[in-house]
Parts: structure tokens; sequence; C-alpha cells
């Protein structure tokens, strides 16, 4: 896989002077995937680095025989808070000017700091047709294909968008998979989560279900503990829009701790799933679990996870764990499933316990890291979409 990216361009906005970032990795197919996210400080060295994790995150779902053939990897930026009244016009301008990458050969979504409903107004107010309609000239039915993508967006179960589940229901299946090659039980096993947003409700919710005792849990005003479990349900339910808990709902034996309390909490599990670079070599230190399960991109900094590994702590990586919301729009659109929740958790599972297993042993095999393991393994199958459709550079 290659080291530079494909193209990289930064915009500036001419009304509030925000930037936004886009970096295309690599085509395949002449296509390329990854979502579209809004923070204050989104830097273009972060951006190429979440592009280059989109291409390891594609390639690694490549099954020869399957409809979806994995595109290549993009991302783009936004360096603007999303709470800031500015921010929607500053994302219908960023759409206007990035307008022929997305026709042509850029499809996005929703990331950190935006939803899909955002984005999709946003998209159709900057004059296009859709945020993946690069993709549909690879379609064998476009009209079936879409309306497929659509019906599934519309699946909703307990109240909440199936596109608002799947990513949090391969990050807890990739959990699961640590614990059961370790042998330990669900029931009882401590977890901490970064983040209660889509990816982190999500997950937080499914581990729960399978009797994971969630203890604590983070958002922008702080940490919510409470060592005899939280009422997850009852959190996930007095969310605003951006993932913050409204603190009315908490019981007597909740307690309000510091933002970063979350790493240090007693628990098996530790999920980072809201910024990048949320663990650093000064907070290792504190974290005494024995797994870090990536629902963020790029959550642990280099250093940090050197210093974690030489502790004992395992570190299952982003382009693995959290790539299962990405596959899910392109298995169902290519039409390896239909829109049917059940189909789509259960296809879910049993990719990412699938992805996850072969990582692990490679990691054993190698005598390496997970995230060393899963880079090679994404090299390999890149080779073998490079050997079959060409290299598009």
């Amino acid at each position: 896989m290659p080291d530079s990216p494909l193209l990289t361009v930064t915009w500036t906005d001419h009304l509030t002077g925000h930037q936004g970032h886009l970096v295309v990795d690599r085509l395949v197919r002449g296509v390329s995937s990854g979502g579209l996210r809004m923070r204050a400080g989104c830097t273009l060295e972060e951006v190429a680095g979440l592009a280059r994790g989109m291409s390891m995150k594609e390639s690694l779902h490549y099954r020869p025989g399957a409809r979806y053939i994995p595109l290549g990897g993009a991302k783009g930026g936004i360096d603007c808070d999303p709470r800031d009244p500015e921010a929607y016009g500053v994302l219908v301008r960023y759409l206007r000017a990035v307008r022929p990458y997305v026709e042509s050969f850029w499809t996005t979504g929703e990331d950190l700091g935006l939803t899909q409903d955002l984005v999709d107004k946003a998209v159709a107010e900057a004059g296009l047709l859709s945020c993946v309609q690069a993709v549909y000239p690879l379609l064998d039915d476009e009209t079936a294909a879409r309306q497929r993508l659509a019906d599934a967006f519309a699946v909703r179960v307990d109240g909440i968008g199936l596109d608002e589940l799947v990513g949090g229901c391969g990050v807890a299946e990739s959990a699961l998979v640590a614990l059961d090659r370790a042998g330990l039980p669900y029931e009882g096993t401590r977890l901490s989560v970064q983040g209660l947003g889509t990816m982190g409700g999500a997950t937080a919710r499914f581990l729960a279900r399978a009797g994971l005792k969630v203890v604590a849990v983070a958002d922008v005003r702080g940490t919510i503990a409470n060592p005899d479990g939280l009422d997850v349900e009852a959190l996930l339910a007095a969310r605003d829009a951006y993932g913050a808990v409204d603190r009315t709902v908490l019981r007597p034996g909740d307690r309000q701790l510091p933002g970063d309390a979350w790493l240090s909490v007693d628990a098996e599990i530790l999920v980072p799933a809201a910024v990048s670079y949320a663990i650093d070599a000064d907070g290792q230190e504190r974290i005494s679990a024995r797994w870090i399960v990536e629902a963020a991109n790029m959550p642990v900094l280099p250093e940090a996870e050197r210093l974690l590994v030489e502790r004992g702590i395992t570190v299952l990586p982003d382009v693995v764990v959290n790539s299962g919301t990405n596959a899910w729009w392109w298995w169902t659109l290519f039409g390896d499933i239909g829109p049917d929740a059940d189909e789509a958790f259960a296809y879910t599972r049993r990719a990412l316990r699938d992805l996850v297993t072969a990582t692990l042993d490679r990691a054993i095999a190698d005598g390496t890291t997970p995230r060393v393991a899963a880079h090679a393994l994404a090299a390999e199958r890149q080779s073998e979409i490079t050997r079959r459709f060409g290299q598009y550079r």
C-alpha cells in the first residue's frame, strides 16, 4: 500500500475563515469511501491519517465472491465546532467546493460531529444527488440498490435507526471475541466507554444486553460512574443530538466525575468512542483495563500504545473494530444483505468476529500487535484487489 495519498485538498471558507480538508488515499475501480467529520481543531494531518485508515478498513472486508468489492479510502474534515451557529453554512459551502470530487470519486457520510440526516440535508442544498453518488456506476441495478439502502435507513429498532446501531454492533462483537478467547464470562465483565454518541451509545447498548456491566460513560460534560453498573438505557434515552446526557436522570448511586475519569475506573474493557488522540503516553499510565477496543478513529497515540503493550494491555485497532458501519452501507447497497435489522446484525457480527479472529491469530503467529497484524492483512488483501482490478492512481 502506498505511503503518499492520491489527492490532498485544503479549502478555506471565504465567509468565516474555517478550513476544510479532503484526502483521497487511493481509488479502487475509480472510487473511494470515507466519512466527513466536523470538529474544532481538525487538521490535514488528522484527515490524512483517517483516509489511510479507510483504505485499510475497506480492504479488510474483501471477500472474493461477494457482491461488495471494497473501494479505496478517503476522508473529509472541517475545522469548526458543530455547535457553532455558523457550522451548517460552513458545511454546505464545503460540500459545494468539493462537489466535483463527490460527483466523481469520493463517497462520504456522517462522521464525528455530524449526523447522516444533517449530511443529507447539506448535500441536497449543495446541489448533489447523493453523498454516495460516485459509486452508482458500479452498481448492477442502481434503482434497486438505492431503494434497498433507503429502505435500510428507514428501519428502526426500539426507536433507533438501524444505521445508528450496526457500527456499535460490530464494536461490541469485537469485544466479545476478546472475552471468548480469554475464556471470560460476559456476565459481570466491566466496561467503560468514552463517548455516548452513535458509536459509543450503540456499543454500550449491545454489550450491556450481552451481560457486561457498564460502570462508566464519559461525554462532553464529564464522566458518569457507578461500580454497581449504570442504567444504560436510561442514559441513552437522555442524550441530546451530540451524545451529552441530561444529568437529571442519574440515580442516587451514580457519581459525576471529571471528564478523563473514564480512563482509570476499574474495568476490564475500555472503549474510546469519541475523539481521536484520546489516550496519550501520560493518560495510559492510569489504565488498568485488560483490553482497549477502539470504537473511535485513532484514539490511542502510537507511543501510548507501545507503553500499553509493554504493560500487557491489548489494543484492538480501529481499522478492524469500527469498520462495521462503513461496510454495512456497501453490503446493503451492493446487495449482500437486504434492508432487515436481524440480517444486518447477523452479517455484521459474523464479519467482525471473523476479522477480529484473523487479526488476533495473525498477531500471535507473527509475534506482533493486533494493529500491526491488521495492517499486514489489509496490505495483503489490497494487493489481491489490485491484481484483480488494477491500480487506480
